[in-house]
């Protein structure tokens, strides 16, 4: 489990079809072989550490899935390691688990502000909210807007420094992921008919402690 708080930027510095090595500092720290490191938000098993990288295996769902497959010498990628139990919670429950792709449109200045806007499926959208969480290549991140084929999110100055998304252009293309709560949500209430047998189970005991 992630919280979308990137920790650093780390850097592609070897590529083979089932391995990725990425040169990096913060998330080395009490990291070994078996740990989970999100990688543009993607989660991936360390099979190798160093005193300054680390090595993933990369499996073909993955490639399929996500930008991964898409990564060169010299890229840069978002970095965060797997939640610590007690530690801080300051974005939302990300598993890195991509749902699917998107293509930025456009990244407008507002101010201090960067407006990204980024069209998704619309297997996505049907998830998406105004207010609502999204992660974008593993970065937690409020939608300021949305319609039935895009969102807009606001990338203030420190997240434009700290994460790749300051660099992200129109035409690029970004990993998702849909906010878990959404989709345990729209299973549960599928599951009980709209709610209905949950509302009719919460009327009779309200009715049994009142006698």
């Amino acid at each position: 489990m992630f919280t979308g708080i990137v920790e650093e930027t780390g850097v592609v510095r070897g590529i083979t079809d089932r391995q990725l090595t990425i040169i990096a500092g913060t998330v080395l720290e009490s990291t070994g072989q078996g740990d989970s490191i999100s990688v543009n938000g993607v989660c991936l098993t360390v099979v190798s550490i160093t005193k300054d990288s680390f090595t993933v295996d990369v499996m073909p769902e993955t490639i399929r899935r996500t930008t991964i497959g898409k990564l060169r010498y010299g890229d840069k990628v978002n970095l965060e390691r797997a939640m610590a139990a007690g530690g801080r919670f300051g974005g939302h429950f990300v598993q890195g688990h991509i749902d699917d792709t998107g293509s930025v449109l456009s990244a407008a200045p507002e101010r201090d502000a960067v407006i990204l806007r980024v069209a998704a499926p619309k297997e996505v959208m049907h998830y998406i909210v105004e207010k609502g969480f999204i992660a974008v290549d593993g970065a937690s991140l409020t939608v300021i807007a949305c319609d039935a084929l895009s969102f807009s999110v606001s990338l203030v100055g420190y997240t434009r420094q700290n994460t790749i998304l300051g660099q992200r252009k129109p035409g690029d293309e970004v990993n998702l992921e849909i906010d878990i709560i959404a989709k345990y949500i729209e299973s549960f209430m599928n599951a009980n008919k709209s709610g209905s047998v949950i509302l009719d189970f919460l009327r009779k005991d309200d009715h049994s402690a009142t006698r």
